[in-house]
């Protein structure tokens, strides 16, 4: 059996590796991207019911779909949709992407409960929205909008489990390590050097930066 990073697409093989994917140690983690063992999943294993067919644009989701959506996820997706229209020079779509995220941003009431374990459990959901999203851009074979919607479902996923693993380790999660963004897909890296390429969107280490001691807004 072969287990799948669902951050970065590492591929556990049992019979390589010569250990069952169930015995690695639950602090195991990957080995490219150390994302936990959680955000593995079997490869070929049974058979997932097929999606729904996608809507073809945004403002026709189903109502389901839009209940489950915050303004802030929404922003976020169309800022994202904006970058991928970019990378395809279509730069009339991604201007209007990006009126619609920042007509969303204006309407964000700020979070009173800011807390790790709120903010883990919002990516996480963010990240099955962000899976959702892409059904929609493959089926109008927008090769962009879905490149965009992958990388932000790994990174965030990614974010939520560093998030985990700063409430199950605390400050001792960055001794020894810093804080590295890529600022091509967002990744981040806690490790004492930046990764040599990013496992999310593959570009050099000269593209990550340095997040320690940086001040917020």
């Amino acid at each position: 059996m072969k287990y799948v990073c669902k951050v970065c697409g590492y591929v556990y093989d049992e019979d390589k590796r010569g250990i069952p994917f169930a015995q690695l140690p639950e602090d195991w983690k990957c080995p490219l991207c150390k994302a936990p063992k959680s955000e593995f999943e079997a490869q070929g294993g049974e058979d997932k019911p097929a999606a729904e067919p996608a809507e073809r644009e945004l403002g026709s989701l189903s109502e389901e779909t839009q209940g489950k959506l915050s303004l802030g996820q929404l922003a976020a997706i169309c800022s994202n949709l904006a970058r991928g229209c970019e990378k395809q020079y279509k730069f009339e779509k991604a201007e209007l992407f990006t009126k619609l995220a920042n007509q969303f941003s204006a309407s964000v009431k700020p979070f009173e409960d800011v807390s790790p374990e709120r903010l883990a459990a919002e990516l996480r959901e963010d990240a099955e929205n962000y899976a959702s999203l892409r059904a929609t851009a493959d089926a109008d074979k927008d090769r962009g909008a879905a490149r965009v919607c992958v990388w932000g479902e790994k990174v965030t996923r990614m974010a939520s489990s560093l998030l985990e693993r700063y409430l199950a380790e605390g400050e001792a999660m960055f001794e020894g390590g810093e804080v590295w963004l890529c600022t091509a897909c967002g990744f981040i890296s806690v490790e004492g050097t930046a990764p040599q390429i990013c496992p999310v969107c593959k570009v050099p280490a000269w593209k990550f930066e340095n997040m320690e001691g940086r001040e917020t807004a």
